[in-house]
């Protein structure tokens, strides 16, 4: 029993058509959507790719840019082939690519739900590659002078106050490495020669933080230098003072803001790929009926349309047996090629009579 089996007259079919040429029209403006959201997360990351370790998280936006190229090329086509359908001596020349471009659809849809899907999993992955490029870009914040490097304070300057963090996970991360260069240093004081010298690998650790840290929506000036020690200030406690310091860390700010971006697009992506399975649904209908027309050249006789010839458990079955027919006939092929083989190695008997 076919499945989804709709009856059609002249009218349904006409309508049929130009309902689906409409949709796909709407689809390739959808595909142009998809296509410019990839467009925009690759610019965004890029903007902050000093901050990330690798190229990783480019692959959601690259999958976007091409499913948005391929959804105008796929919908743009299927809209001539339904404006070509009201004329029978037009849509005869579509007729042999029907099917082949109706399963091309389906694996294309497929992609796309596995797409949309990858915009919401690819989280850990962006965790990941956020954590070890803030790890280096802090490591490099002291190098104004090195070129390749130079930008470096800049950017992480840059990147605390627009996204209201301080770190990598916390300001405390500013502790653990020498972010103030060695040119800003006199190495006569006393203070510096002990702090490098109570290191072992020799570096200038101290317990305060750039000033792009700093709060403005605290109420006394900002203390970034000596951020532990609250007998250096008055009227100080550096574990309740929340305001003084932003407490949340860069890659969480950063995680939170593509993460939720990339959800959102993901949820964009689901509804452009349920509408592309409609269209393919009334596609393969309109192709049925179509093809179903018992009598051409009786335009207006009923026809039958479908989306499967039998049920998913036959359908199922049938590709089952293709796929086994095509792999016997692969090992049948492999095998006489072998036989071949082994009878042209084999060389006559001569028999001397003497």
């Amino acid at each position: 029993m076919a499945l989804l089996k709709v009856k059609f007259n002249q009218k349904k079919r006409v309508k049929l058509a130009q309902g689906l040429w409409l949709m796909n029209w709407f689809s390739v403006f959808a595909g142009i959507l998809v296509f410019s959201m990839g467009l925009f997360l690759k610019i965004e990351l890029r903007k902050r790719s000093e901050v990330m370790d690798n190229s990783e998280s480019h692959f959601v936006p690259n999958s976007l840019i091409l499913m948005g190229i391929l959804s105008c090329a796929f919908n743009g086509f299927a809209g001539k082939i339904c404006y070509d359908s009201l004329d029978p001596a037009k849509f005869a020349k579509w007729k042999p690519l029907l099917k082949p471009y109706l399963a091309l659809c389906f694996f294309f849809n497929i992609l796309l739900f596995f797409v949309a899907l990858i915009c919401f999993l690819m989280r850990g992955s962006l965790e990941s590659t956020l954590a070890q490029g803030l790890k280096n870009g802090m490591k490099f914040y002291r190098d104004t002078d090195t070129p390749g490097r130079c930008f470096m304070k800049k950017t992480i300057d840059m990147l605390q106050i627009e996204f209201k963090c301080c770190g990598n996970s916390g300001f405390k991360d500013w502790f653990e490495i020498q972010w103030i260069s060695n040119r800003y240093l006199d190495f006569s004081s006393k203070e510096v020669k002990d702090r490098i010298k109570s290191n072992v690998d020799g570096r200038y650790l101290v317990d305060g933080v750039p000033f792009s840290c700093c709060n403005p929506s605290s109420p006394r000036p900002c203390i970034q230098y000596q951020v532990t020690n609250n007998s250096a200030h008055y009227s100080y406690d550096y574990q309740t003072e929340e305001l003084n310091l932003w407490r949340r860390g860069c890659r969480e700010a950063l995680l939170h803001y593509y993460s939720s971006m990339m959800s959102s697009m993901g949820a964009v992506v689901l509804l452009v790929w349920l509408f592309e399975m409609s269209v393919m649904v009334g596609l393969r209908l309109l192709h049925t009926s179509l093809e179903s027309i018992t009598n051409p050249e009786d335009p207006e006789c009923e026809s039958e349309g479908w989306v499967l010839e039998n049920n998913l458990k036959d359908t199922f079955k049938s590709a089952l047996e293709n796929l086994k027919k095509i792999g016997k006939f692969n090992q049948v092929q492999a095998d006489t090629e072998g036989a071949e083989g082994e009878e042209g190695g084999k060389t006559p008997a001569i028999t001397t009579v003497s």
